[in-house]
């Protein structure tokens, strides 16, 4: 899975001819040359079909149609004042020179944009036209053990689970390359799809269309769950790949919850720079409270982001509340011991009831992280 502005074959072929009455591609006002390659180039990226016209004359017609207008430097006015409209963009082919600013201002655009695009601002406009984000914000939850073995993969599928069961849509990023793969937990290790070592993502944008049409779903019937699994060989995500896809994800409307290795690496650093939650699972023991605080010191400045859940029992009557002091940030909650899950998980039939203690624990940290 390649979504690259250096690939000049994704997607479908680039329309350049005029636009209908309903259509809905983005205008592109530009001569044949460097500027309007680049734009189809980035257009293609994005599996994005474009209109073109060569000049504003004959733009005219589409101009307040198109839901984004491209104009290349080369054929802005410099004094002739247009209708004004939302969404223009100017693009230059180089080194902008003095007058492009006034240009601009005739044009009424938001922005200008300089080639070779380093900000991503030409592939982010044409990539927001092709996936119209959604109106709600997608949220970003971030879930790791205290020590090895505390149950932070089961806990953030049952997450994934759950936000599905809600009646939102869910993503699950396993971001753990030692973690053996998070396909596991949910029995999918047998279903085609992509994993991370499959996703190539060179133009820092993906779609959250193309993801899904590329990721494995599994859970439970009423928690159908998208996920993106480490594999059983290779490497992790790169640290530009997860944020890109934690991205399409939050424009999407998305729940992400991403399982974190406990050291969390360039990788989960990106993961936990934007996440709204982090939730720490930390069994009721003193060697485990002990571990947190180490894993604490690593995961940086988003302590006021962080949640401890206690998984019990304790062998020696640890409370919650002493397991979240002894650690030092605040409780979320108790998850008590349940059988039950460790079974499904080694039998691939992932299910936690919705009463149950891995399913309530599971709707304590969405709302959670909805009240964030």
């Amino acid at each position: 899975m390649d979504r690259s502005p250096e690939s000049s074959a994704v997607g479908n072929p680039v329309a350049t001819d005029a636009m209908a009455g309903s259509d809905r591609r983005p205008l592109v006002v530009a001569r044949e040359g460097r500027v309007l390659d680049e734009i189809r180039r980035h257009a293609a990226a994005v599996d994005c079909d474009l209109a073109h016209a060569a000049d504003l004359d004959d733009a005219e017609p589409y101009w307040h149609e198109a839901p984004l207008v491209l104009v290349d430097e080369d054929v802005a006015p410099s004094t002739r004042v247009r209708p004004r409209r939302d969404d223009v963009v100017l693009v230059c082919g180089g080194k902008p020179p003095q007058s492009v600013w006034r240009r601009a201002v005739v044009l009424g655009a938001r922005e200008v944009v300089t080639l070779p695009d380093t900000e991503g601002v030409l592939l982010t406009s044409l990539a927001d036209v092709v996936e119209q984000p959604s109106v709600d914000r997608g949220r970003v939850v971030a879930v790791l053990g205290g020590r090895g073995g505390a149950g932070a993969s089961v806990l953030a599928a049952a997450v994934s689970v759950s936000a599905a069961r809600a009646g939102g849509k869910s993503v699950l990023l396993d971001c753990d390359p030692l973690g053996g793969g998070i396909d596991l937990v949910l029995g999918a290790e047998l279903q085609t799809g992509v994993r991370w070592p499959d996703v190539r993502i060179h133009g820092g944008r993906v779609a959250m269309s193309a993801l899904d049409d590329a990721l494995p779903v599994a859970g439970p019937p009423d928690g159908p769950v998208a996920l993106l699994s480490c594999d059983r060989d290779g490497g992790g995500p790169a640290p530009e790949t997860v944020e890109a896809v934690l991205r399409a994800g939050v424009r999407a409307g998305r729940t992400v919850v991403c399982d974190l290795p406990r050291d969390p690496g360039p990788c989960g650093r990106r993961v936990l720079s934007v996440a709204e939650l982090v939730v720490v699972v930390v069994p009721a023991e003193l060697r485990a409270c002990v571990a947190a605080s180490r894993v604490l010191e690593r995961l940086g400045d988003v302590r006021s982001r962080v949640r401890v859940l206690v998984r019990g029992p304790s062998p020696d009557g640890l409370s919650a509340r002493d397991v979240a002091g002894s650690v030092g940030v605040p409780l979320l909650g108790w998850l008590p011991a349940d059988r039950r899950i460790a079974k499904t998980v080694e039998r691939g039939s992932f299910n936690p009831r919705r009463r149950g203690p891995l399913g309530v624990a599971a709707r304590t940290v969405l709302r959670e992280l909805a009240a964030g």
